[in-house]
């Protein structure tokens, strides 16, 4: 757990649990008071100084919800029962028995304008709940024909109190009026994984057309709810655990599997926080300075290179496009050209390719060294060595000096034949 001071643009501490953390709230307006749902069962609440209290719940909790006006928590958790811890009394109350949880409740969303509690439940249904009388007031089945089994896992209200995203497993979101119990727009994230964070960004003039943040643990994706049409989306490196963008702002953090916080800035969505003004000034200063065009779906050749694919006549078209000692090509008809040039490259990529692996294979052989070749007798190995070693060197000088030996006695017997003393092939034969 780690918590940072925007004013000093740095962590103010770090705290460690004995369990991982799957949820957590924040009980006051500051950081002093929190809560922590972790995966041994535990509820863990903590102050300024660490952990003022541990308590156990029955089953597996998977979210967590409090409920401001009743001092209610409410843990969501395995099992057809969402567990309510009074806060003010210090003990557990009765708990919600939920009809069609099935295997458990996923998620849990209190509304800011009329306190509706909604439950995203394993049986693919949201049931509706009001705190005042604890009791159910609604059940909204989100499950269609070709989606059947498909739980809810993620939930959001909208501040106007009658909107509602729903997030299902197989990556699709929902958006309800609670007055209907039809969706008026479904999106479909595109990878079929868990929706892990559904949020509402409202427009900052004012009107109804507000977007939607939707996120599962591969890419977030921005858009409209009038029609759905995309604003933007981001793509990690890393898995996404969850997602927290600033109200009334255009930063988003993202939570993933590494360990630096993502943070990303929108500035269509909202201005920057007071604590980070500076990105505002960023963001004029690059719009004052564009950035050179970057060429993506171009490859970059020599002249000599486009002589040899036959295109050199297309220098000073919009097709061939020339930098610095160079020239960009669009990678497609680059592609061809190459092809026409040399229609066997592939065939020949292909041999040099199984040579390599042939050469690669050879090379993991296990081979022997002399050092390790005898165990036994080494210095009499290694005489013997020499011995041979010695023997093949005068071999060497033998046919050294019979091989100048010959070459003395053809120049003598050429010498001789100059002379007309004799043909040169009876003083070969004589020699």
């Amino acid at each position: 757990m780690r918590v940072y001071d925007f004013a000093e643009m740095s962590m103010k501490f770090e705290r460690h649990t004995s369990a991982e953390n799957v949820q957590f709230l924040l009980l006051s307006d500051d950081w002093t008071k929190s809560v922590h749902l972790q995966n041994n069962r535990s509820i863990e609440f903590h102050n300024q100084g660490g952990v003022q209290y541990n308590t156990r719940i029955p089953r597996f909790g998977r979210d967590l919800a409090y409920h401001y006006p009743s001092c209610d928590l409410y843990i969501a958790a395995a099992g057809d029962e969402v567990y309510r811890l009074n806060l003010e009394q210090g003990k557990f109350l009765n708990s919600l028995e939920v009809e069609t949880a099935g295997e458990g409740v996923n998620c849990i969303d209190i509304c800011p304008a009329h306190q509706l509690i909604g439950l995203g439940t394993e049986g693919g249904t949201v049931e509706f709940w009001d705190p005042r009388v604890r009791s159910r007031v609604g059940v909204l089945d989100v499950m269609t024909t070709e989606e059947s089994g498909d739980s809810v896992t993620a939930l959001a209200y909208r501040l106007d109190g009658l909107n509602l995203a729903v997030g299902t497993h197989s990556g699709q979101t929902l958006l309800y009026d609670l007055r209907s119990p039809r969706a008026y727009l479904r999106k479909d994230q595109g990878y079929g994984l868990p929706m892990k964070k559904i949020s509402w960004l409202e427009s900052q003039t004012g009107s109804d057309n507000a977007r939607v943040l939707s996120a599962d643990s591969k890419i977030i994706k921005i858009w409209s709810t009038l029609d759905g049409t995309p604003f933007t989306s981001i793509e990690p490196p890393l898995d996404i655990n969850d997602v927290c963008p600033v109200p009334n702002t255009g930063l988003v953090f993202v939570a993933n599997e590494g360990t630096p916080m993502h943070t990303y800035y929108i500035p269509e969505l909202g201005p920057a926080p007071r604590w980070c003004s500076f990105l505002d000034n960023l963001t004029e200063e690059m719009e004052e300075n564009p950035a050179q065009t970057t060429y993506d779906n171009y490859k970059f050749v020599t002249r000599k290179e486009l002589a040899a694919l036959g295109l050199d006549k297309l220098v000073g078209t919009n097709v061939v496009k020339t930098y610095m000692h160079g020239f960009f090509i669009d990678v497609r008809l680059y592609e061809q050209a190459r092809l026409v040039a040399n229609p066997f490259a592939y065939e020949e990529y292909r041999e040099k390719k199984i040579l390599e692996k042939i050469e690669k294979e050879r090379e993991s052989r296990i081979r022997t060294s002399a050092a390790q070749q005898f165990k036994v007798n080494k210095n009499l190995a290694a005489r013997l060595q020499e011995r041979e070693r010695l023997a093949a060197t005068k071999g060497k000088e033998a046919a050294e000096v019979c091989r100048l030996i010959v070459i003395m006695l053809i120049v003598e017997c050429q010498s001789q034949c100059c002379f007309g003393r004799r043909s040169f092939q009876g003083c070969i034969h004589e020699s």
